[in-house]
């Protein structure tokens, strides 16, 4: 399975361990094109066909001979290639030889190559794939107006994955301790750039009861943490020295908890909207909390979907921040509205990894 980094690694993994289900003893390589994807989760590697991943590692260069290389060495079975990342010779190096190649959870939009005078070449990748598995109609309109006749709309898995953390219901001694310090609204800042940050701060100012913040950069570095905690409503308590502890602003200065915190906000902030584009709506969403994001979220159609549903909101400044926030904090009525919204917009939306799941499982046969 391949994944561009840990958000694409997480949309194929409801995915991977529904055929590891099905096919316990088969040996799984994962492959990262970033450093943060393939640092976040080389560890899961076990060197063992019975673990959920076997290796995890890089993919190699996009040359012919690396792809020809690589396929010759590993002869896979099948291949996942998850929403997006299209590298030209691996994808024509597998279908050379005959392997079963799957796009999981893919989305398409006219501006790509694949749909314009001189996308020939990209258009020549979708012919690649066995089968592509896209979120939304328009995806698969696109496809078949260029003549991409095997596709399905099977929807997003990562509604799967975050339902599935749902269901797990692990707590979270630290921030449980922090909300139950007090009856004052929790805003949880997901994520978040200091272009984030500026207009959270100046929108708590402009508030009369500001709510009692966590927040979770999605840089986690002695600079960044340093920044935050100098500016954010006082006393600032970390997530790594704070359990019991009473402060106005939570810094988690740890990874890999934000998807469960959520559970203990009652609104929040998701942060890249201000940037090259938000981060997942989808993990706050599951727990009914309203989701507010920047501008850039266009690539992102949960983020409409959200909005249309009345579970998240675009703001473009700290004046419309202020505004949303104001508003779900004064008005009960609102917020609950908003909170049933966003809970209801993932729960009706769950399913994709079954119906790719199957498809996958079958070609293993």
């Amino acid at each position: 399975m391949h994944a561009a980094s840990v958000g694409e690694f997480e949309q194929g993994l409801p995915v991977l361990e529904a055929i590891k289900a099905a096919h316990p003893g088969m040996p799984v390589l994962v492959t990262f094109y970033s450093p943060s994807g393939y640092e976040a989760r080389k560890g899961l590697g076990t060197g063992r066909p019975d673990g959920l991943v076997t290796h995890v590692d890089y993919l190699p260069p996009d040359s012919a001979a690396n792809a020809r290389r690589m396929v010759d060495l590993l002869r896979p079975r099948s291949v996942l290639w998850v929403k997006y990342e299209f590298w030209y010779h691996h994808l024509h190096a597998l279908k050379a030889a005959q392997v079963p190649t799957f796009l999981v959870s893919g989305i398409f939009r006219p501006s790509q190559p694949f749909f314009r005078w001189f996308g020939g070449a990209w258009r020549s990748m979708l012919g690649c794939f066995a089968h592509l598995f896209v979120q939304n109609e328009a995806s698969r309109d696109l496809l078949s107006g260029i003549g991409v006749r095997e596709v399905t709309l099977s929807g997003d898995t990562r509604f799967d994955r975050v339902a599935g953390i749902l269901r797990a219901n692990e707590g979270l001694a630290v921030a449980k301790a922090f909300r139950s310090t007090t009856s004052a609204p929790v805003l949880i800042c997901g994520s978040t750039w200091p272009a984030d940050e500026r207009i959270i701060l100046e929108a708590l100012k402009r508030l009369k009861a500001p709510p009692r913040i966590m927040i979770a950069p999605h840089e986690v570095t002695e600079q960044q943490l340093s920044s935050i905690a100098a500016r954010f409503p006082p006393p600032v308590i970390t997530w790594s020295s704070s359990a019991g502890a009473r402060g106005n602003t939570l810094l988690m200065d740890v990874t890999g908890v934000l998807a469960r915190a959520y559970r203990y906000g009652d609104i929040a902030y998701i942060g890249g909207g201000f940037g090259d584009g938000i981060h997942s709506l989808l993990e706050a969403a599951v727990w009914g909390r309203p989701v507010i994001f920047g501008p850039k979220h266009t690539k992102f159609a949960e983020a409409q979907g959200l909005i249309d549903a009345g579970g998240g909101f675009v703001v473009r400044n700290a004046g419309d921040l202020r505004d949303v926030l104001a508003r779900l904090l004064d008005e009960p009525a609102v917020l609950a509205r908003s909170q049933e919204a966003a809970r209801r917009y993932v729960q009706e939306r769950v399913g994709a990894t079954a119906v790719i799941a199957g498809a996958v499982v079958n070609a293993l046969r």
